[in-house]
Order: C-alpha cells, then structure tokens, then sequence
C-alpha cells in the first residue's frame, strides 16, 4: 500500500467511526411521539447577571450575552430607569428581595430546573424558591388583565419543538441582576427544541410595547444533567435581614 493510499484509508475509516450528525441521531421521545423534554436541566452562562454582553466587576463575572444582536430597544424613559435599575441593583433587584424571579429569568439563575412531560401538561420545577410553573397545552389564556409573578403559560407543538405563550405579568420582576426590566404588558414567547439527548436550544422572545420599541430575542443552550440520583433539592430565599425560620418575601406572589 502506497502513503497515499494509506492516507486515504485512514480517513475513511476516521469518518466511518464518528458519531453520526445530530439531524441523524435519534432524539427520545413520549409515548405520543413527542419529543421527551422531562428531565434536570441548567444553563451554563453569565445572563443571571446581565443578558447583555459585560465585563467583570465586583461580585459578577464577565459574560458575552445571550441577546441577539447585543442590544435592547429600550424606549427612552425606560433606558433611563434601566440605568437607574443597575445603579441601585443591591437593593433594587427583585430575587434580592426574595420575590420570585418570573419569567424567563427563572431558566438562567444557575439553578437546576426540572421538566415534567405528560400528555396533558408540562410543569418546570425550578430549585430556586420552590417555584414552579405548570404549561397547558392548546388552551387559551384566561382572560386578564391578572398581575401574576410568573405569568400564564399556554403550550402548543411546532413539529419538534414545544411553543410557550406567555403572558398576564406583574411589572415586579426583571430580567437579570443589571436592572433590564419590563411592564406588565410583558408578552414571552419561549420556544423549547430538543436537538439532542441531552441538550435543549432554548429561546425566548420578548415583547412589552410600553418598554421596547419592537420585540426582541434571547437565545441559550440548556444542558441535561447527567449525574446518578440528581434530584431538585431545597432552596429556600432569605433577604439578608432574615433569619431561617422568618417570614420569607418569596412567598408573596
């Protein structure tokens, strides 16, 4: 055999060995054909501290942001309260205070999150605050206004991937720790598509027409969590003027 015919044969049986793509992989599915979402996830990322791209400071790593194109249409009043926001953000902050998070900063904290997939329902269990959410599906949302902290979710299957219309929020929650905010006009649309076994793309769009002047996008990869027994454990939020045991503020809602 020749070098080159050695090489050549080498890199045939290179690629013959490799993985296949992940368009060929067969993603696990529900009894009713769906694809199976139920399981422990997380992000790894920086967006619970800003989800636009930042340097380090005190307290906070650097991120790139998860923020299509980098930047959100603020409206004028509402870039000025966002800068208000980040300025007084120790006190300000809602998770500082213990309310709950809302969405879709409840996907991001860092905290692992549970999906529980049945044909009539899905609910994310998030760790942080015991929060949960509960989807369902092909149903229309109640009719409002209603301030909830974590909104009204309303599912729908695109192909493959789960649609989450979102909507009645209170203005009480923000996005991350640098004071991006919304109103109670705040419209999610979350788009779940499993593309593989153990990775969900993840994204989020926005819309609030008393904040934004046009909609916009948040886009993550959610990894599953792969370690034996893993299970949602308990977090329970204390401001730092509580004691265990004190009335929390996570459970106003």
């Amino acid at each position: 055999m020749t070098p080159t015919t050695l090489t050549w044969a080498t890199c045939i049986a290179i690629l013959t060995l490799a993985p296949a793509p992940l368009a060929a992989q067969a993603l696990p599915r529900t009894a009713d054909g769906k694809p199976d979402l139920s399981g422990i996830w997380q992000t790894v990322n920086t967006a619970s501290w800003n989800i636009l791209p930042h340097g380090a400071e005190p307290g906070a790593p650097a991120g790139l942001g998860v923020v299509e194109g980098d930047a959100i249409p603020y409206r004028p009043e509402a870039a000025a309260k966002q800068r208000d926001n980040y300025t007084n953000r120790a006190t300000l902050d809602p998770v500082a205070k213990c309310w709950l998070p809302g969405v879709p900063r409840a996907t991001y904290m860092g905290f692992p999150f549970q999906i529980v997939q049945t044909p009539n329902q899905t609910s994310i269990l998030y760790e942080y605050a015991h929060t949960a959410r509960h989807i369902y599906p092909n149903s229309p949302h109640p009719k409002g206004p209603i301030e909830w902290w974590m909104g009204d979710s309303r599912g729908r299957w695109e192909g493959d991937t789960l649609v989450v219309d979102v909507v009645h929020f209170n203005d009480q929650t923000w996005f991350d720790k640098a004071g991006h905010h919304h109103s109670e006009q705040l419209h999610v649309v979350e788009r779940y598509t499993l593309v593989s076994a153990n990775h969900i793309q993840y994204e989020a769009t926005i819309e609030d027409p008393k904040v934004f002047t046009r909609p916009w996008k948040m886009t993550m990869p959610l990894y599953r969590r792969l370690e034996p027994n893993l299970q949602i454990l308990e977090y329970e939020c204390y401001r730092f003027n509580e004691t265990p045991g004190a009335e929390s503020a996570s459970r106003a809602q």
